[in-house]
């Protein structure tokens, strides 16, 4: 994997993206910056840095012939990738909070935003960009959020969680390549936050209801089982889990 190290930036995604329009380079290039000023989330969503604490990086991953159809299992594989790379390095009772958000003591301590780039019906390549809270110790106005310094008391250091991280959602991504999407969507539905658990949610009238998380999709739509039994899908602007 080769890496490009940048002092500060305001997307690492936008930055990759860039990249890969004017050069022609090899397969799982890593781009990491010091800071980050414009780091973003899903739905336009702002992802808060903070310089020498946290850690911000986008990962280029190409694929062969893989459809449209299958680009939720991207989600899965780097979900789970960064779960795993984190239980490594100590951090326990990790979750994914669907679609893409990485849970510890049931408060944010990543944030994922993949960008995919088509050609003729197929996902060329990914653009993968993480954002993980690491040695931060406070986040003003922002209750739910967390850190590995604050989860497990001591520093970590960053280059060697970038390491284990990165090692980690590549391995996961080979599954993508291997096809084994069954596999990975089981997987990723396992570890997902409150699952099978009544949960309230919101939608986008702004109307609140309970519901079950049962899984997902094959595109990766959110299953929630209703108060009257159904089963209903979900998009992610269609739907907040409140907790």
């Amino acid at each position: 994997m080769k890496i490009i190290k940048l002092n500060a930036i305001g997307s690492t995604n936008d930055y990759l993206k860039a990249l890969y329009k004017k050069i022609d380079f090899e397969d799982q290039l890593l781009v990491v910056a010091k800071d980050q000023t414009k780091g973003r989330g899903q739905v336009g969503s702002k992802w808060h840095t903070e310089r020498g604490k946290s850690l911000n990086f986008s990962l280029l991953r190409r694929f062969n012939r893989l459809t449209i159809t299958h680009q939720f299992t991207i989600n899965c594989a780097v979900s789970l990738g960064i779960k795993k790379g984190l239980e490594q390095i100590g951090i326990g009772t990790v979750k994914i909070k669907w679609p893409n958000d990485i849970l510890s003591d049931d408060k944010k301590l990543c944030g994922i935003l993949i960008e995919n780039q088509l050609q003729a019906g197929f996902i060329a390549s990914s653009i993968i960009g993480v954002g993980i809270n690491v040695n931060n110790r406070s986040f003003p106005n922002l209750p739910r959020a967390s850190s590995m310094f604050l989860i497990k008391k001591k520093e970590f250091d960053l280059d060697r969680v970038l390491q284990v991280v990165s090692e980690s959602i590549s391995s996961e991504l080979k599954r993508v390549e291997n096809r084994d999407f069954e596999d990975l969507k089981t997987e990723y539905e396992q570890h997902l936050f409150r699952k099978d658990t009544i949960s309230v949610f919101e939608n986008g009238e702004g109307e609140r209801f309970n519901g079950i998380i049962k899984g997902i999709s094959k595109t990766g739509e959110l299953c929630l089982e209703m108060e009257n039994e159904s089963l209903n899908y979900f998009n992610l602007k269609d739907l907040q889990l409140l907790y």
